[in-house]
């Protein structure tokens, strides 16, 4: 493999080239036929079988796609090999090349590659749907890499990948290993080559020198700078010694092939232009004015598919010499307009490596701007003509280039080349001085001067892979005059304050000539005011924010050039103020994990990997979209209200009919059963007939011969409204008292109006909590394939769902069928989280009604964006409280008022309530307490299930009044935690008793492990220390309910079959989605059985199997399941047992063919019910749990206070699991929630068309995908990450002594959210504000900037500013 090796210069040999427009996908020679134009890489691997690359949001912002490309360098007759967005990349943009995807690297047959080894014994992968896009990047890595990787280099490549599930901590560790290994376990053929000194290259197959290029030599050990080296290991499958046997080489076809250029078709009219000359490429420009010019398609490519822009000609530029030009010269770089991001990153590190430094102050700058600009696979593609072309008013390059002096050279289709200056290239929104016939050629970027100083500023709602919120670039230019030092000229530009890339022209005219002195960074803040306008309803919201951005960033800039001449000049800056001016530099993460190993049979206790996970590492695992469309399948979209309440006036779909491939248009009048549906009460409507309440709700179903083509029908649909007045938050759901019916609940302990009332309260607090949502953003979208049998007598259907009896019961009722004669199987799932509990019965639904009527496969998978849209997310929570505590502290009263965000059907909004008020006390001991809660009715999506279900929303309510009771009494938030927790036998407001609680064991051992006084002490320092970055920690307890808050949802029933040979098959009600529900099941199986884990296999989830189940939800999906198989192998094992007893049988397949020539029956069906659990809310009295998870997590953070920017330094994370049936599977679901959560309080906001946000159209939601939608991604993960399991308390409550674990670490990351509140306190001490202050979630950015009150923000806000937020 030539991963870790020099390449090789390859001279490609004479010799015919083919006249096809050919691509080799592993291996595998392919031609390309004309007609393709409109397909992207990913449709055509996808189509010809390879399913094993994943659409996961079709924007190239989650990774899922990845692949890599290999092709034939000429200029530098090279090979090169780099990781790209299969969804983004045109079909057309690869031909000539080699596409490497999962399934080429390894696979369970040939054996699995040493990545994908790694990944999956480092328990890497959960749900796996996002497993393949980082084996696939991190393959690209080692495949480019002349010498191993540095940690750096490895979490760099793996920043445009996300993962929902594991929290990133062991898909790092996974990974890390190659960044200290020694190449000659991974690139040497055989021992055998090593000693004859012959080399095969991995490239053409053949022997070769390049090995001895290496470094150190071929066959030198390497030792990484940690000391650790790397040992070599044997893996079970595949010798990694002898694995590059296997390795795919570069065509040598694709070698000796000369490149042509390509004039092809696609659907529509599309054309597909490949020039290889500038001269070729104008006189298509002449003849195509309007075509668009791509390289990556990384702009056009979200254009045409999510903005349904229709674009013609597309011509590719990425083969024309003259625009791929990297030239360093005497006076600067000439940059061609088609160079890849990557090679410009390349280039200036090259020349920041080998000019003086003075010269390269601008190319320091873009070195920085470069790394946060986007993922790896974007940077790979994009180029930097487009970026400049594009004019985005957020564009993180074009304020540089202005900035930095930079010359854009333009040439027309005669040939004529004029010179531009890049600040008077942008003219306005998205539009820049080029004519129809005018393309950019180059651009020229002049050597930076001795005192001449440029910087880069950004600032994004996440510091990876995001879009800018805004973005600067500064120079100036000093001369010495005597002892001054002067402004001889200076550029200020800013991003994302203006329609494009705008000069702060009076600041520039008022510093030039000035001292570089503090008179003149006071009057720049002041012009900087008048140069920057933004109204108050702008585009993007947030304008206070970014007003304060603006100033913030010249500060910086200010601080930064201060320090840069020190040298030459006392600037009188403050020790204090000078880390403001120094840049982010993330160390590696660190990650611990403690547990104790208590075995329990074969089995039972052992930390084995997920049983799926050398499928999901190699790709074969397959998901509901994998599953093969028979020849005569459609694909289904949905036809969607556009309006958040209206009347239906008429529905007219002869447009969409008539377009091509379309096969039916389905509605209301066509429902063969009842239209009426709904996850508890039947209030929602699978078509709307009259009325449609929220956007995003479904009126209708189009079947086609393609997803697109349904699409594109489904958008012609055209629909006219009435409009009515709508709902769009929960305060003008209260004003209007618009709740669900009969959805009030209230909890009662004590008599609170008594206590207020009696004068035992020393201090009562008032205040509202605002609580925002999230979105679940499991990386596979809903999907379904639903098919009829004889006829339409039965129905099938494979779906992405937790609950498959859901399914199973909207699709009967839907089509007017017995339950008895629908089938819906559920092998695995790319990750649930609650959103596909109910919110997916409908998808099934929707595709059921024309794969029923036209006896016909129907597949509807969701685009991202409207999964996004129509499906639900987390529910936003209005709390409203009144407190009653004792001087020291003590808790005495508590009285709340308690909302959610329902949306427009009730779902599981009411059960969701329920637990948010049974967690409102989370682990306090509350004397008096009186709960109030309603269920608002809003004109939005059905909001549902999410992690948690509604009991972090109370808790969060609660800890924000112990944070400002601390205030109140001047004394630390974990002071008054501890002196009111509960404890063992506490009594709980509904009426449950507390047993086996052991919130002090943990607590304490918390304490100790995080030496939490120490941590004070040491962040106290720093604060002093520093003026403009303040660190805070945080310590928080948990308690979780375990068990369905409905009683009869407590049952589970599993199959289990013996067979002759000994092997087990398992069939349960449970659904696999990443949280090893099957791995544990199987666990107990083997154990029962005293078998070994490999003989146990559970296929997949299945109506007809396992009747009536519960969805698997709640965390309890390993206690009951795993209590059912353990009562079939009980059964079969009673059974067995005389004939055990008889014999002495040598192995357990002896046993069981011993039992079968006996007639005995090997099959049982196994059953559980949760004992003593029920609660009456007529009385307010039971026991809804069956126990507690108890849990708690220590968070040290550092946030920079002019920007809003944090990191988590450390997070120390402490659980009770009893007894773990497997740790290492507990451990990543406390390490997966714990990020999910950390996303919640710090970083995902969801923004809706409201009256907060009256800039997005009404209803709407703005942030549909993961370009506006910021989910945590590897940069976000604590950079010491350590998690421990309490040793030595088994529960006697489940089963094999162990605890569910799913939901209740998802609070802990709260720990985060406090411990930024606890730094933003320091902040504001720093101006003498130590008044309390309301801190919504997220978190992000703009809340904790604004809530750092300094001389910047208060020119744009009062102490009580607060930022808007969707609830």
């Amino acid at each position: 493999m030539g991963s870790l090796k020099n390449k090789e210069e390859m001279e490609p040999i004479g010799g015919e080239s083919s006249k096809d427009a050919i691509l080799y996908v592993n291996g595998v020679r392919r031609v390309l036929s004309d007609g393709l134009a409109h397909l992207t890489l990913l449709e055509y691997l996808r189509d010809i079988g390879l399913t094993g690359t994943k659409l996961g949001c079709g924007e190239g912002g989650c990774g899922a796609c990845t692949v890599m490309v290999s092709h034939y360098n000429k200029v530098s007759k090279k090979c090169v090999h780099y990781a790209v967005n299969a969804c983004l990349a045109p079909l057309y943009s690869v031909e000539g090349m080699h596409i490497i995807t999962v399934e080429g690297v390894g696979n369970r047959k040939i054996g699995l590659h040493p990545i994908q080894e790694s990944l999956a014994r480092s328990h890497g992968s959960q749900c796996g749907f996002c497993t393949p896009g980082f084996i696939m990047s991190m393959y690209a890595l080692l495949r480019s890499s002349e010498v191993p990787p540095t940690e750096e280099q490895i979490e760099e490549c793996l920043a445009g990948n996300l993962c929902r599930c594991t929290g990133y901590r062991p898909i790092i560790d996974a990974f890390q290993v190659f960044a200290k290994t020694d190449d000659a376990f991974y690139t040497n053929t055989s021992s055998s080559s090593l000693q004859s000194g012959e080399f095969l290259c991995p490239s053409t197959g053949k022997p070769c020198s390049c090995k001895s290029k290496g470094l150190n030599g071929a066959g030198t050990c390497k030792q990484s700078t940690a000391g650790n080296k790397y040992e070599p290991v044997s893996y079970s499958e595949v010798d990694g010694n002898t694995y590059t046997d296997k390795e795919l080489i570069f065509p040598p076809e694709l070698l000796l092939r000369k490149l042509t250029p390509l004039n092809l078709n696609g659907f529509g009219g599309l054309k597909w232009f490949r020039p290889l000359k500038i001269q070729h490429l104008l006189e298509l420009k002449a003849k195509y004015p309007d075509a668009k010019l791509v390289m990556g398609n990384t702009e056009v490519g979200i254009e045409m598919r999510l903005k349904r822009i229709q674009y013609k000609v597309l011509i590719s530029v990425a083969h024309v010499p003259e625009l791929n030009i990297l030239n360093v010269k005497d006076d600067g770089l000439e940059i061609g307009a088609a160079v890849r991001l990557t090679e410009l990153l390349q280039m200036f590190r090259k020349v920041v490596n080998e000019r003086a430094a003075h010269e390269t102050s601008s190319c320091k700058a873009f070195i920085e701007q470069i790394k946060w600009f986007a993922g790896t696979q974007i940077k790979n593609v994009a180029c930097i003509g487009g970026n400049i072309c594009t004019a985005s008013p957020i564009s993180d390059l074009n304020p540089l280039w202005m900035a930095a002096g930079a010359k854009f050279q333009i040439i027309d289709c005669k040939g004529n080349i004029r010179t531009i200056m890049a600040e008077n290239f942008f003219l306005g929104y998205r539009k820049v001085d080029l004519a129809s016939g005018e393309i950019l050629l180059s651009i020229f970027l002049p050597w930076t001067r001795p005192l001449e100083y440029v910087k880069e500023f950004k600032q994004a709602h996440r510091r990876d892979d995001d879009i800018a919120i805004v973005n600067a670039g500064m120079r100036v230019f000093l001369e010495e005059k005597g002892e001054d030092l002067v402004v001889s000229d200076a550029l200020i530009v800013y991003g994302g304050v203006a329609p494009l890339s705008l000069s702060a022209v009076k600041t520039k005219e008022f510093i030039i000539g000035k001292n570089w002195d503090q008179e003149l960074l006071q009057g720049a803040l002041k012009f900087l005011e008048i140069d920057i306008f933004l109204k108050e309803d702008a585009p993007g919201g947030m304008v206070e924010f970014r007003k304060s951005l603006t100033l913030s960033f010249f500060f910086k800039f200010f601080l930064w050039v201060s320090q840069q001449i020190s040298v030459k000049k006392s600037t009188g800056i403050p020790l204090s103020y000078l880390s403001a001016a120094q840049p982010f530099q993330r160390p590696s993460i660190m990650g611990s994990q403690d547990y104790e190993i208590r075995k329990h049979g074969t089995s039972v206790g052992s930390p084995e990997i997920h049983l799926s996970s050398r499928l999901q590492v190699t790709g074969e695992a397959e998901y509901t979209d994998d599953a093969p469309m028979p020849s005569h399948g459609l694909h289904a979209a949905l036809v969607l209200s556009r309006k958040p309440h209206a009347k239906i006036l008429s529905i007219d779909d002869s447009e969409a009919k008539s377009l091509p491939g379309i096969a039916g248009i389905f509605l209301a009048k066509d429902v063969p059963g009842d239209n009426q549906i709904g996850a508890v009460i039947h209030d929602e409507e699978l078509f709307a007939t009259q009325y449609v309440t929220c956007v995003g709700q479904v009126i209708g179903v189009v079947v086609a011969d393609t997803h697109e083509n349904a699409k594109l029908a489904a958008a012609k649909v055209v629909v006219e409204y009435e409009e009515l007045p709508a709902i769009l938050s929960i305060q003008e759901a209260v004003d209007a008292k618009s709740f669900h019916p009969n959805s009030e609940r209230c909890l009662k302990k004590g008599d609170v109006d008594i206590c207020f009332q009696s004068g035992q309260c020393d201090k009562i607090i008032h205040g509202e909590v605002h609580v925002g949502g999230q979105e679940h953003f499991y990386l596979e979208t809903q999907s379904s394939l639903v098919w009829t049998m004889d006829c339409g007598n039965e129905v099938h259907m494979i779906s992405s769902t937790q609950a498959p009896q859901k399914h199973q019961k909207y699709v009967a009722q839907v089509l007017g069928l017995p339950m008895s004669k629908v089938v819906c199987k559920t092998k695995r799932i790319g990750g649930g989280f609650g959103g596909k509990e109910t919110r997916s019965a409908f998808i099934a639904a929707a595709a059921s009604v024309p794969s029923y009527l036209l006896n016909r496969p129907v597949k509807l998978t969701l685009d991202r964006d409207v999964d996004m849209m129509i499906t639900g997310q987390r529910h936003a929570f209005l709390g409203k409280y009144k407190v009653g505590f004792t001087k020291e502290g003590r808790l005495l009263a508590l009285d709340l008022e308690i909302y959610n965000n329902a949306g427009n059907s009730l779902d599981l909004s009411l059960s969701v309530l329920e637990r948010a008020m049974f967690h409102s006390d989370n682990v306090y001991e509350i004397p008096n307490i009186r709960i109030l809660g309603r269920v608002c009715f809003t004109n939005f999506p059905s909001h549902t299930a999410f992690r948690g279900f509604g009991g972090p929303q109370g808790m969060l309510i609660t800890e924000n009044w112990i944070q400002k009771i601390a205030v109140e009494l001047n004394k630390s938030p974990e002071e008054i935690r501890e002196i009111n927790f509960q404890g063992e036998g506490s009594i709980l407001h509904y009426s449950q008793q507390l047993q086996h609680c052991t919130l002090g064991l943990l607590w304490n051992e918390l304490k100790l492990s995080s030496d939490l006084l120490r941590a004070r002490e040491d962040v106290k320092q720093f604060n002093l220390q520093n003026r403009w970055k303040k660190r805070g920690v945080a310590m928080v307890p948990t308690k979780f309910g375990i068990s369905f808050t409905t009683k009869f949802m407590n049952q589970a029933g599993a199959l289990v079959h013996v067979y002759t040979d000994g092997t087990v098959l398992v069939t349960h009600g449970g659904v696999e989605m990443g949280q090893g529900l099957h791995t544990k099941v199987a666990q107990v199986a083997a154990s029962a059985f005293n078998i070994p884990l490999s003989s146990v296999f559970i296929s997949e989830t299945s109506t007809d199997k396992v009747p009536n189940t519960s969805p698997t939800a709640a965390s309890a999906s390993s206690d009951v399941y795993g209590a059912a198989v353990l009562d079939a192998c009980e059964q079969i094992k009673a059974r067995m047992e005389p004939v055990a007893l008889k014999h002495n049988f040598s192995s357990f397949a002896e046993l069981a063919g011993a039992c079968y020539m006996q007639r005995i029956d090997l099959s049982a069906h196994g059953f559980y019910i949760t004992p003593d659990i029920g609660f009456d809310w007529t009385t307010g009295k039971g026991n809804p749990f069956n126990y507690h998870t108890y849990g708690a997590a220590f968070a040290e953070v550092e946030i920079d206070t002019l920007t809003g920017d944090f990191h988590t330094r450390t997070a120390n994370i402490i659980l009770d699991l009893g007894y773990s049936i497997n740790p290492a599977i507990d451990v990543g679901q406390i390490e997966g929630a714990f990020v999910q959560g950390l996303g919640w309080v710090a970083i995902e906001e969801l923004k809706w068309g409201d009256a907060e946000h009256k800039w997005i159209p009404p209803g709407c939601l703005y942030t549909s995908g993961p370009g506006s939608y910021k989910i945590p991604s590897m940069n976000d993960v604590p950079f010491k990450f350590s998690v421990s399991l309490l040793k030595g308390h088994p529960n006697v409550k489940a089963i094999h002594s162990s605890k569910a674990v799913g939901e209740p670490p998802f609070f802990l990351a709260s720990a985060v959210f406090f411990a930024i509140k606890d730094a933003i306190i320091a902040a504001r001490a720093e101006v003498g504000h130590h008044e309390w202050f309301p801190l919504d979630n997220p978190a992000t950015p703009e809340r904790i900037r604004m809530a750092c009150l300094d001389e910047f923000s208060t020119r744009f806000i009062g102490s009580d500013f607060r930022p808007k937020l969707s609830v």
